[in-house]
């Protein structure tokens, strides 16, 4: 069987994991973004109209890798909170940051798609 102490080491390591794979989410998601606005920049077709676009497209990008990056992030914490330090205080830190978390991914998701989440759903169930 494995020791607590091999446990302990797994579940902090699989935190760091999460928190490095999710920081490079954000990093990777905003650079992409950022090329893909400067590579359709560049082209410099459509006019205005076609600039608005580009801008809107380059906020959906980098919005949904903070979305991803701010996922792995919170279950980086979940796997710490719970396996590692199972405080009151890091519970009610980690409760803290869920709710941030959840305040920041609707007003993301409202940006993204100019719609809270549920109208989403209500909209293709009505289909």
């Amino acid at each position: 069987m494995i020791g607590d102490d091999t446990m302990l080491a797994i579940a902090v390591a699989v935190a760091k994991l999460f928190e490095l794979v999710g920081i490079a989410a954000i990093i990777g998601g905003a650079l992409y973004a950022m090329l893909r606005f400067a590579l359709a920049a560049l082209s410099g077709r459509g006019g205005e109209k076609a600039g608005e676009d580009r801008v809107a497209a380059f906020r959906r990008m980098l919005g949904r890798a903070i979305l991803t990056g701010l996922e792995l992030l919170v279950a980086a914490d979940i796997i710490r909170t719970v396996a590692v330090d199972p405080t009151l205080e890091s519970v009610l830190v980690l409760g803290v940051i869920v709710i941030i978390r959840t305040f920041l991914s609707f007003s993301l998701e409202v940006e993204i798609d100019g719609r809270w989440p549920w109208q989403k759903r209500a909209k293709a169930q009505g289909q």
